[in-house]
Formats: C-alpha cells, sequence, structure tokens
C-alpha cells in the first residue's frame, strides 16, 4: 500500500507519495502565499492552505492511487490559527514570521519575563509564537479573540480539517506555553506572560503516542480517500525534517536551507541554565529534544539577493556569481538579518537589521554574490556557537542544499563536514517515518531511518579557507555588535517615516 505525507510550509505546501518500501513515487508542490496588511506582518489566508493540500493529495492519488495505509502530516510551525467554535478561520493565519508583537516582546525582554521563561521552557520567545500573538490581538483586536474558540498552528489546522479533532503535537506546544521537562502546559508560564487569560484558547496537547486519529467523511469526500484512512499528526517541520535527514540520535545534528535558516542538535535532556537563546523542542521521540536556532531570514535572503543582482528565480546564478569572488569577497560582510521582524536566533532583536558593510566603488556583483552567502554561512556558525556542542557533521536540506558552492562554503566557515541528504523532501520523509512509529510499522526511529534516509554527497572543509573564516566569524561578530548600537536609531527612522506616510505628508 502506498503512504501520503504532506508538509505544508511556509510558501510551499508538498505532498509526496511514497511506495510500499519507502521510495518516492511521486512530488506535488502547490505554492501559497504571505501577505501582510501592514509592513512587518506575515498573513495567510488558511482556506487557501487547506484546497493547496487537497489539491496537491489529489494529484499524488492520481499516481498512487487509493489505496493508502495512512496520511502522514508535517508543517511550519508557531504563529497563532485562530479558529470557532465549528472550527472555522476567524480570519487570517499570523505566522511564524509576523513582526507586530515586537514591542510587546520588547517589554517581556526589559522587565525579564523572557530569562524568567526560558528557566521553565527552554527556549527564548520572539513576536510570531502565540503569546505575543495573542496579547497582540487582545490590545488591538479583542473583537476577533472574542470570536475565537481555539488557537491552532499549521499543521493542528489541517489535521482538524482533515479529522475533526482540534489539537496540538508536542513539538508545536513546546513553545511558549510548555513547561519543557514537564511536557505539559506551565501555570507558571501563563503568570509570567500575564495570559492566564488566554488558557482556554489551548488545544488539547497530544502525546506522542496519542498522534492518529481517522479520516471524516467529509474531508474523504475532499481529498478521494476512504473514510477513516489513518491522519497521522508529525511534529512540525523543523523536527521532521531532523528525523528526515537522519538525524535521530543525540549529538547529531542539521541545517534547513529554507525559508527559515534552522541550525539544530539532537539532544536527550532541555538545557535551562545559560545565556537564553533559541529553542528547545519536544522532538516526538522518546527521551529526545531538539536545540533549534531558526532564525527569521534565510531562503528569503537569498531571493532577495536574486532579484537586487537581476537574478530573479536564479538561485543557482547567484551560487555562480558567487564563485567568481575571492574568499571574504574582497572585504565586504554582510549582516543578513532581513527580516522586518529583526532576528530570534541565535540572539534576539526585534529591531535587528541587515547591511552590506566595506562596500565601495571596487565591488562587483560577484562580490556581493558571494558576501551573502558568506553572510548566511556565519550565521549557521554561529548558531552552532550558541548550541555549546561541535557536531562532527552537519546535514543539510532545503532549496539552498542545491548549491554545492554553498555547501563547500558552509563546510569552510564552520570547520564540520556537511552532508546534502538524497530526498526530495526531508520534512515529508520524517513525517513518513513518524507515521510507520505511530501505526506500529517501525521499532525505533533509528532504524526507521537506517532504512529509509538516502544520503547523497559530502563536503569536507578546507584548512586554509577554513582558517581565513576563522579570522572572517571573529569580523562578523565585531561588526554586529557595532551596528547593532545603530537599530535603535533606524527604528525611530521607520517610525517617523511611518508617521509622515499617516498623515499624508510628501516625500
Amino acid at each position: 500500500m502506498a503512504v501520503i505525507c504532506v508538509d505544508a510550509g511556509t510558501t510551499m505546501i508538498k505532498v509526496v507519495g511514497y511506495d510500499d518500501a519507502g521510495a518516492e513515487l511521486a512530488v506535488v508542490r502547490q505554492g501559497t502565499q504571505v501577505r501582510g496588511a501592514e509592513p512587518g506582518w506575515a498573513e495567510q489566508s488558511m482556506p487557501s492552505v487547506w484546497q493547496a493540500v487537497v489539491r496537491g493529495v489529489r494529484e499524488v492519488l492520481e499516481v498512487t492511487g487509493a489505496d493508502v495505509s495512512y496520511v502522514a502530516l508535517t508543517a511550519q510551525g508557531d504563529g497563532s490559527w485562530l479558529v470557532d467554535a465549528g472550527g472555522e478561520p476567524t480570519g487570517p493565519a499570523i505566522l511564524w514570521n509576523d513582526g507586530r508583537a515586537g514591542e510587546i516582546v520588547e517589554r517581556w525582554v526589559e522587565s525579564g519575563v523572557l530569562t524568567e521563561a526560558f528557566r521553565v521552557n527552554g527556549s527564548l520567545a520572539f513576536a510570531g509564537l502565540p503569546a505575543g500573538i495573542l496579547t497582540w490581538l487582545r490590545e488591538h483586536d479583542p473583537e476577533r479573540l472574542r470570536r475565537s474558540a481555539a488557537s491552532l498552528t499549521c499543521g493542528g489546522w489541517i489535521f482538524s480539517r482533515l479529522t475533526g479533532v482540534v489539537a496540538v503535537d508536542g513539538s508545536d506546544a513546546s513553545v511558549p506555553f510548555m513547561d519543557i521537562r514537564e511536557r505539559d502546559y506551565s501555570a507558571e508560564l501563563f503568570r509570567l506572560y500575564d495570559m492566564e487569560w488566554a488558557r482556554p484558547l489551548l488545544p488539547r496537547l497530544l502525546a506522542d503516542d496519542d498522534r492518529v486519529a481517522g479520516l471524516t467523511a467529509t474531508a474523504a469526500a475532499a481529498l478521494g480517500l476512504p473514510e477513516g484512512t489513518p491522519i497521522v499528526l508529525a511534529p512540525y517541520d523543523i523536527a521532521t525534517t531532523a528525523i528526515g535527514v537522519g538525524a535521530v540520535d543525540v549529538g547529531q545534528s542539521c541545517v534547513i536551507l529554507g525559508t527559515t535558516l534552522c541550525t539544530e542538535m539532537v539532544v536527550d535532556a532541555p538545557r535551562l541554565d545559560g545565556e537564553p537563546s533559541g529553542l528547545t523542542v519536544a522532538m516526538g521521540l522518546p527521551g529526545r529534544y531538539l536545540r533549534a536556532f531558526p532564525t527569521l531570514a534565510g531562503g528569503q535572503v537569498v531571493d532577495w539577493a536574486c532579484r537586487m543582482l537581476g537574478l530573479e528565480g536564479d538561485p543557482a546564478g547567484l551560487s555562480e556569481l558567487a564563485a567568481r569572488a575571492p574568499v571574504g569577497a574582497n572585504g565586504l560582510v554582510f549582516l543578513p538579518y532581513l527580516s522586518p521582524a529583526g532576528e530570534r536566533a541565535p540572539f534576539l532583536d526585534a529591531q535587528a537589521r541587515g547591511a552590506f558593510h566595506g562596500l565601495t566603488v571596487d565591488h562587483e556583483r560577484e562580490d556581493l554574490a558571494r558576501a551573502v552567502l558568506e553572510g548566511l554561512s556565519l550565521v549557521v556558525r554561529d548558531c552552532l556557537t550558541a548550541a555549546g556542542t561541535r557536531p562532527t557533521e552537519l546535514r543539510v536540506s532545503g532549496g539552498g542544499s542545491a548549491s554545492p558552492l554553498w555547501l563547500q562554503l558552509m563546510a569552510d566557515v564552520t570547520g564540520v563536514p556537511v552532508v546534502r541528504t538524497g530526498d526530495a523532501e526531508p520534512g515529508a520523509r520524517g513525517a513518513y517515518i513518524i507515521g510507520l512509529l505511530a501505526t506500529g510499522e517501525a521499532a525505533t526511529a533509528r532504524e526507521a531511518a537506517d532504512a529509509h534516509v538516502r544520503i547523497g554527497d559530502a563536503y569536507e572543509p578546507d584548512p586554509a579557507r577554513a582558517a581565513t573564516y576563522n579570522r572572517l566569524y571573529q569580523a562578523f561578530l565585531d561588526i554586529r555588535v557595532a551596528a547593532a548600537a545603530t537599530w535603535p536609531i533606524l527604528a525611530a527612522t521607520r517610525d517617523a517615516s511611518s508617521r509622515n506616510r499617516s498623515d499624508g505628508g510628501n516625500p
């Protein structure tokens, strides 16, 4: 029998069909749109995401047929996908990269709330989490909250449409309200955020052995599958991608070069001491957690660079340009903090902004292209440093892994061998493995990963280039410290510009 796995990303819904041996039969991708009614906002139509899933599943079924043993689902995490008592959206989904709650998070930083919360949760909260979003809605759109009965995630939203079950997976629930040691919602965290009022909006938290429900008749008719087909709610995408590249044992690491640039390590217990940074996510496997550092800007930076350099839709062209410039991009250093919401990993600053440093009229397009890829690679090293553990290898996936230059550059910058996955969609592969475990078709994640994860090319660090990048990394950190002093000034300038627009002022 076939298996269908859905990976509902931020800008792309991926649906993969596997045969009974786990080989990919079909891969269908459906694009989705992210919009914002205001600068810094990131929203998505919830019905359009559901319809993209329906179309993708139907297209895969044309190849696999309807004889499907189960459907496994993973999706983008965080954000707030609000529904009413009937399960219908009360407005657009507010996504993980939405920045409207930035000022609220800054208040929590200044009052020490985020540091205290980290000691319970193991994660440094940011604007795109339910804590900030729901607080913002209470202050600015209380009517929407009154109409809402549950705050779901993307995976929870799709699962509810498939099964009628309103719930959340433990990975999605890990931040911001979970006591990560107890694996349950924390009364202390609700108190810290002054959000006891929000507790009724949080859905039932599913245990790792309670992630399967049957397909409803309505959803079955929409998808073309039999009613009662098992639906598996897998962990959200950063966890399933780690599983899908075979990083399931303590000490293994991976990097997702997708919309977010996510560097993560598998650990056996949360660490709640030290400087608060990054996320700690229940991985969906016994005794396993992810120490994750998902940036707010990753693949979007590559897309932006392509547009700016006249390479619209051609990331391979960006790599070709970068290959023509020397190591260090002729003294050009790029801070890749281009998200309007600032940055969340490995540091938190809603005012963080990107910049080229050292730019002169002597620099060419090639230098800019290389500086962009070097800057993103230096962020990966920064995240590995924050994690406090040096891995033996980095398993890499996502759209950026198609660039051999970038993977070699990342190996040189981090000093760690980089290994590319062989699967077209490793997030879907991770959901497939979770489905095997949830339905009793595999005994352990290691066994399933060894049987089904394919490994591709490997890239070893070059000692000479690695030595150069050691020096450049320290320069990168020093430049960021200096640049950070200007970020509040730039924020004030943006505020003044916004007021001028609202007042009808002319340039």
